[in-house]
């Protein structure tokens, strides 16, 4: 799940040379277990609820929630490289593990698929 919460964080942007760039995520969250949270479905599904909108948030499922499609849309673009490891590790859980949770986070979030079916084919196990 911290993959999706950091994967999703709140974007800041900054001045340089008078231009508006876009910076990364912030890394508040950086220092969440991922393990911990995938392999505990008691720590994992409130923020999966949270996420689709089925349950209450913390206020790290609420940034989450608000920047998850903009992060699936430019491939976690503005992550840190911690955040893209570990977008992919809960990515691949979801996907391998919780199949329902995974459509119904990518019903919501990309419902046409161009942008999940790129991590589907990459990070499902083989099985």
């Amino acid at each position: 799940m911290k993959v999706l919460l950091l994967a999703c964080m709140l974007a800041c942007a900054g001045v340089v040379l008078g231009r508006r760039v876009p910076r990364a995520y912030t890394d508040i969250y950086d220092s969440i277990d991922i393990n911990t949270v995938l392999s505990n479905r008691r720590l994992l599904v409130p923020y999966v609820l949270c996420v689709l909108e089925e349950g209450k948030c913390t206020p790290p499922g609420k940034e989450l929630k608000s920047h998850i499609k903009e992060a699936l849309e430019t491939h976690c673009g503005q992550c840190t490289e911690n955040q893209k490891r570990g977008s992919r590790q809960v990515i691949a859980h979801l996907i391998n593990h919780e199949p329902e949770y995974w459509k119904k986070l990518t019903n919501k979030y990309d419902p046409t698929g161009k942008f999940t079916k790129m991590y589907e084919n990459e990070l499902r196990a083989h099985v």
